[in-house]
This record gives C-alpha cells, sequence and structure tokens, in this order.
C-alpha cells in the first residue's frame, strides 16, 4: 500500500489525500469506521486515481453526499473516492440543466426554480449529490429521476467516457443499472418544463414543510431505511408490527416516521444493522412480507 501512496501523489495533491478518514464525517447517518485512503476529487483526476488505483490492485468505493450510506464500523480497505465538492458546476441552456455528479440535487432544484424550469420540486428537500440520485433513480413525493432525466456521462471500467440515454440507464424502482456494470456518474442532462416561478417555489416550501412535519430530520439517518414492498408501505408495516421505537444501542426505529431507522447518539452500525434484521424478521413473522433495504451497506 505503501506504494500505492507514492502514486497517488503523483495524480493528485498530498494535502487531498488523507489516511484512516473516520467515514462517520461522510454519512448523513454519522456512522462508520476508517477508511484507509481517501480522496476527494475533480473530473479531471478522476480517470488518473481509477488507473492508479488499477494498476495498484488496490479496491475503490465511489460516494457522493453519504446520504444513503451505513458504512460498517470495520470500515473500508482500500481508496474512497468522494465526488463531491470540487464536481458541482450547474449549466443551463434553454429547458435543460446539465449538472456535474457532485452537485447536490437541492441546489440543482433551486437553480431550476430560479430559472422557471419545473420538474424537479420533488428533489429540493433530497439530501444527496446528482451521481447518487442517477445510480439509484432517486425519488419523493410523486416524483422520480426517471421522469426527467434525458442522459448521464459516465466513466465506465477502463475509464472511457460514455453516454447513456435514459433507456440504456434502464430506471426502474430505486435502480439504474449503474452499479451492475461498475459505471461512475460523472455528469447528467435533465429536461424540464417551464412554469411560474411561484408556483415552483411554492410546491417546494409544500414539500418542505412536509418533510419537517412528517421525518424525523432532527436525527442523524440514512432517509427512508427500506424499499417500498410493492402493495404496502415500509412505515405502515413496522408501525403495524409494534416497533415503533424499538431500538438496539444507539439505533431507533423512529416514532415520528417509523420507516426512518435514525441515530439516537453514538449509535454503532452493529447496532443498525442488528436493528434492520430484528424489523425484517418481525415484519415477515407477521405480515410475510420481506423488507428489503433501501439504504446502501458497504465496509466490514
Amino acid at each position: 500500500m505503501s506504494n500505492f501512496l507514492e502514486h497517488l501523489k503523483q495524480v493528485i495533491p498530498e494535502e487531498n489525500i488523507r489516511l484512516n478518514e473516520p467515514m462517520k464525517n461522510h454519512t448523513t447517518f454519522r456512522i462508520g469506521g476508517n477508511a484507509d485512503f481517501f480522496v476527494s476529487v475533480n473530473r479531471e483526476q478522476l480517470p488518473q486515481i481509477l488507473t492508479v488505483a488499477k494498476q495498484d490492485e488496490v479496491p475503490v468505493t465511489i460516494i457522493g453526499n453519504g446520504s444513503n450510506l451505513l458504512v460498517k464500523d470495520g470500515g473500508i480497505r482500500g481508496l474512497v473516492v468522494e465526488i463531491g465538492k470540487d464536481m458541482e458546476d450547474i449549466q443551463l441552456h434553454e429547458n435543460c440543466i446539465t449538472a456535474s455528479a457532485g452537485a447536490l440535487l437541492s441546489k440543482i432544484a433551486r437553480a431550476a426554480a430560479d430559472a422557471g424550469l419545473s420538474g424537479l420540486e420533488f428533489a429540493s428537500g433530497i439530501p444527496g449529490s446528482l451521481g447518487g440520485a442517477v445510480v439509484m433513480n432517486a425519488g419523493a413525493y410523486g416524483g422520480e429521476m426517471k421522469q426527467v432525466l434525458v442522459s448521464a456521462r459516465v466513466l465506465d471500467k477502463n475509464g472511457e467516457e460514455r453516454i447513456l440515454s435514459n433507456e440504456d440507464l434502464d430506471l426502474s424502482y430505486r435502480h439504474s443499472c449503474i452499479e451492475e456494470k461498475g459505471y461512475i456518474v460523472v455528469e447528467a442532462t435533465i429536461r424540464l418544463t417551464p412554469k411560474e416561478k411561484e408556483q415552483i417555489f411554492a410546491e417546494m416550501e409544500d414539500i418542505r414543510k412536509r418533510r419537517l412535519e412528517k421525518q424525523p430530520l432532527e436525527f442523524p439517518s440514512a432517509g427512508s431505511t427500506f424499499k417500498r414492498p410493492e402493495g404496502y408501505f415500509a412505515g405502515k408495516l413496522i408501525q403495524d408490527s409494534g416497533l415503533s421505537g424499538a431500538s438496539v444501542g444507539g439505533a431507533q426505529v423512529s416514532e415520528k416516521h417509523n420507516g426512518f431507522v435514525i441515530n439516537k447518539g453514538n449509535a454503532t452500525a452493529q447496532d443498525v444493522l442488528t436493528l434492520i434484521e430484528n424489523v425484517k424478521k418481525e415484519v415477515y413473522r407477521q405480515f410475510q412480507v420481506e423488507l428489503v433495504p433501501e439504504v446502501k451497506i458497504v465496509g466490514e
């Protein structure tokens, strides 16, 4: 690994490389062990860093804003690459917005509203970045990325850029082909519809109020913990199973919204994982419905 560090320094400034970086500082859950190597990159550096990691056979984990991520207590071996503040430019052209993968959805939704473009209101309160939103076809309040996404520019396993259309991305509920094909999103283009600014901002304000009222935003979490099972709502199943407020260590099923597992303070990843398993077993025992985590679990 010492060779890897030297090679890494050749493509990225040394002050941008962090060793044994606590991943709890990079997830909205505020949980996670250390990453061996951690870098935040710009678009030019990304392919170079991937090449170095491949040559030195160092595993790479790509993260965005860490808003849908649970990092296990043992941390992440190899290199964590954060696509964030160095890749967040947003450009408007007619009814479209092209933005880099590190741009926050909330900022893109705001830019759209300022330009009198509608279609991203649903995303105004989602804490993730554009790259992550494309990977998981993020959605909320009746909208999803699939409805507005024109195309995504990705890096393939060889570090080559390709453009994938909406159809190529194979978007469905909380799914795209990105992960299974080993792609990395670097940019995406969204097509929106002109509308009165006042109406757009009013809808965004309505969503903001609903989120505040219904979601436990005062505690660290990764948003909805489980995917919506067909024909059901995860939160309702959990509530009907008598699990509202159930806890393991510092992790708790939120009493405000049973679909959220929250970090009440100093929760470990193991606390969260045990609680998720307990919830899955109990819901299945009572209703024969299999809950599938929506949160992405990485590390060891």
